[in-house]
């Protein structure tokens, strides 16, 4: 990922979803409190996990309250979202796991401040954890930090009714989003990227000199691309001017689950549009940015991909200095899953494999990826 950013001249960042893991930890998952309950979570999972006759017992527990049949989450120490989800495990099954105190030994017990801690614990990262899947997909770009790290600071520092309890937390965790994130606008990938995508623009952009800022390299990015022209002067576009950018659209492969930040990505947006007022400017490109950015935003559910793939032939530079900006990932998620399948075609049940047709078969695996370049 590092030489391809390199071959673009575009400078390779860190991984999103890891500043977001290192926030987390540091913003919440180091409270005392927090760590002791989370402790005792492991223990009570570690006791089903290695238990054959514990697990078995718990899922005629299950069926004897009518519950749907579920094993508990493992956490792992790299990953935070598991221990968002093994939390969410554990209070799905509180009932049953409390019917298995009642009749056979665990190694440790939560107390009622435990469970109730637990339940403040899942609504304070539910917003994390929605963002983590959001940015893991295959098509996530630098152009969703920005917007993300800005509605992120905004609900944390926006006070509820249902705050009673977790307000320590939330305080914490926005403390350590500033923090990460202090200078994230200055970085011209991820600024220039956002501008570029046609979901979000300069609208998330919390301070007006970064917003300038962010305009004035896009506008020398474009005059980069303008001044590889022809000899006639026309502008350096791809061969077939018909042809989109080089960009796949893919469907959204986010959870159907109920979004917590969608308002909040609307809000934003209304504010903004409220304020766009057209402008005269002097130069060619300038004017191409203005009248790009002056229009209405696309809908977040839509592929960014496809809506330069229309709007090519009205925009060329733009677009192409697009398909530079927004091929880049904010994180290694997926580059790291193709580098997991081999260990999933040669496991345990598959060691007598060689190695030239354990070569084949990781190449037939990855060959739908292939195929879209």
């Amino acid at each position: 990922m590092k030489k391809a950013m390199d071959k673009m001249d575009v400078a390779s960042l860190g991984c999103f979803a890891h500043t977001l893991q290192l926030v987390v930890h540091e913003g919440l998952l180091s409270q005392r409190s927090v760590s002791d309950a989370l402790a005792n979570c492991r223990k009570i999972v570690g006791h089903f996990k290695h238990s054959p006759l514990a697990t078995t017992r718990l899922e005629d527990i299950q069926k004897d309250l009518q519950m749907p049949t579920k094993r508990l989450h493992q956490d792992v120490a790299t990953r935070w979202n598991s221990t968002y989800y093994m939390v969410e495990s554990l209070l799905e099954q509180k009932w049953s796991i409390s019917a298995y105190g009642a009749d056979h030994d665990l190694p440790v017990t939560l107390t009622s401040y435990q469970w109730a801690l637990l339940e403040k614990i899942i609504i304070v990262l539910a917003p994390f954890e929605e963002l983590t899947r959001q940015i893991s997909s295959s098509t996530s770009s630098a152009a969703e930090v920005i917007p993300s790290v800005t509605v992120l600071k905004r609900l944390l520092a926006r006070e509820n009714e249902g705050d009673t309890g977790i307000k320590t937390m939330k305080t914490t965790l926005l403390e350590a989003v500033q923090k990460r994130f202090k200078n994230i606008e200055n970085e011209p990938l991820y600024a220039v990227a956002t501008l570029l995508d046609p979901r979000f623009k300069d609208r998330y952009f919390t301070g007006a000199d970064s917003n300038k800022h962010t305009k004035d390299a896009l506008t020398q990015e474009v005059e980069k691309l303008l001044s590889r022209t022809t000899p006639e002067g026309a502008e350096a576009v791809p061969e077939n001017p018909h042809k989109a950018p080089r960009l796949e659209a893919q469907p959204d492969s986010s959870s159907s689950r109920k979004s917590s930040l969608k308002g909040l990505f609307e809000e934003i947006l209304q504010e903004h549009d409220e304020e766009r007022g057209a402008s005269s400017t002097s130069t060619q490109v300038q004017n191409q940015i203005q009248t790009y950015l002056t229009e209405q935003t696309v809908p977040r559910s839509d592929s960014p991909f496809q809506s330069w793939g229309v709007n090519q032939i009205r925009f060329p530079t733009l677009a192409a200095t697009a398909a530079k900006f927004l091929c880049a990932p904010c994180t290694s998620v997926d580059s790291e899953r193709l580098f997991s399948v081999a260990s999933n075609i040669i496991d345990a049940r598959r060691n007598r494999l060689g190695g030239e047709r354990a070569e084949m078969l990781i190449f037939l695996k990855n060959l739908p990826l292939l195929l879209k370049l």
